[in-house]
């Protein structure tokens, strides 16, 4: 097999009625217009191009092809098959977003098309004072209550809200009710899925004037009634070392994402190395641009900017990370990895099975 690269993205940009230019004005992308009200980047869309050689022009999707499991690795295809797994955004909340809800793999694969449910995390890069999400009910309620709140525009009375600030890191199992609210920056990990059921929009109107399209009965089909068991969930250090500290951020099934932060020492810049097993690993740089080098003696290498993300192929091996700040690195967890289990003991409550 020829050598393996990482495989840098461009992320495609996705406008919304509830975006803005946030994300342009915190460093994290560039907008080619100043009037966008761009909602999503989406890092790891298959659609989207690669930037670098020997990859470069070729989609994330042919590469998902070409390279297969040296690509995805086993334990990404023992629970994804074969296609990408995760889907990463940043998403910018000018305004809120719709309430909504996603379905789990079994209802998503009976009534979607064989299509993935999405169970998802977010962290919070940014917040307004008093920003909130919504996760879940205040009180267990059911199904025809939720209905009846819907026809009389009183649902907001039923939601549970949380005021949320940057750090804070929120898991969002299948068929929990949720929305992000205005003032809100966040960097999301996802089942790679495209169903959203929306349940309620507050009345707004597309720009034709027309309301939005809402999703009731299937919103109501996959909904979790009863109280959110946990909404912040808590990181797990994993080791502080010289030159970074890793956090294991959520851990389930679906995906673990841990926070990476390198330090600088003295003179010398933060560092972390690794070895890919099993899975791809997705990595975003939240800080300052980082340099990460691979190949038997980590003598390639390949920079990553602020807001940039990279796919470290499964069959990659030995690789490091240089330079200082933060990074989120998020993969497919192989059963018994030692970090889900920490991340599991601290955060039981949370994970409704996933």
């Amino acid at each position: 097999m020829d050598r393996l690269h990482p495989i840098r993205l461009e992320a495609s940009l996705h406008e919304a009625i509830w975006g803005g230019q946030r994300l342009e004005r915190d460093g994290w992308k560039q907008f080619l217009s100043q009037d966008a009200k761009i909602g999503e980047t989406w890092e790891t869309e298959v659609s989207i191009l690669a930037q670098n050689e020997p990859y470069a022009g070729k989609t994330l999707g042919i590469l998902v092809e070409e390279l297969g499991e040296a690509l995805l690795g086993k334990q990404a295809i023992a629970i994804y098959g074969y296609r990408f797994p995760l889907l990463v955004k940043f998403i910018d909340a000018s305004e809120k977003l719709s309430v909504q809800v996603h379905p789990d793999d079994n209802y998503a694969a009976q009534n979607e098309g064989g299509k993935l449910g999405k169970t998802e995390f977010w962290y919070i890069l940014a917040a307004e004072p008093g920003s909130t999400i919504v996760h879940g009910f205040k009180a267990p309620t059911s199904s025809n209550q939720v209905r009846r709140a819907i026809e009389q525009v009183e649902l907001e009375e039923l939601l549970h809200e949380e005021m949320v600030a940057a750090g804070d890191v929120i898991f969002v199992p299948a068929g929990t009710v949720h929305a992000i609210g205005s003032g809100v920056i966040l960097y999301e990990v996802q089942e790679y899925s495209d169903i959203t059921y929306r349940m309620y929009d507050y009345g707004r109107l597309t720009a034709a004037g027309t309301p939005r399209e809402l999703h009731v009965e299937r919103a109501l089909d996959v909904s979790h009634y009863d109280v959110s068991p946990q909404v912040k969930v808590k990181s797990v250090q994993l080791s502080d070392d010289q030159g970074h500290v890793d956090r294991c951020l959520v851990a389930c099934r679906y995906f673990l994402a841990r926070e990476i932060v390198l330090r600088q020492e003295r003179d010398s810049h933060g560092y972390m190395k690794g070895e890919t097993e099993g899975s791809c690993i997705i990595v975003s740089s939240l800080g300052a641009e980082v340099q990460v080098r691979y190949g038997d003696s980590l003598d390639y290498s390949e920079k990553l900017a602020r807001g940039q993300t990279m796919v470290l192929p499964a069959a990659l091996g030995k690789y490091s990370i240089e330079g200082t700040g933060k990074l989120i690195c998020s993969y497919v967890p192989a059963p018994g990895d030692e970090a889900w289990q920490l991340w599991e003991e601290q955060n039981r409550r949370a994970t409704r099975g996933t």
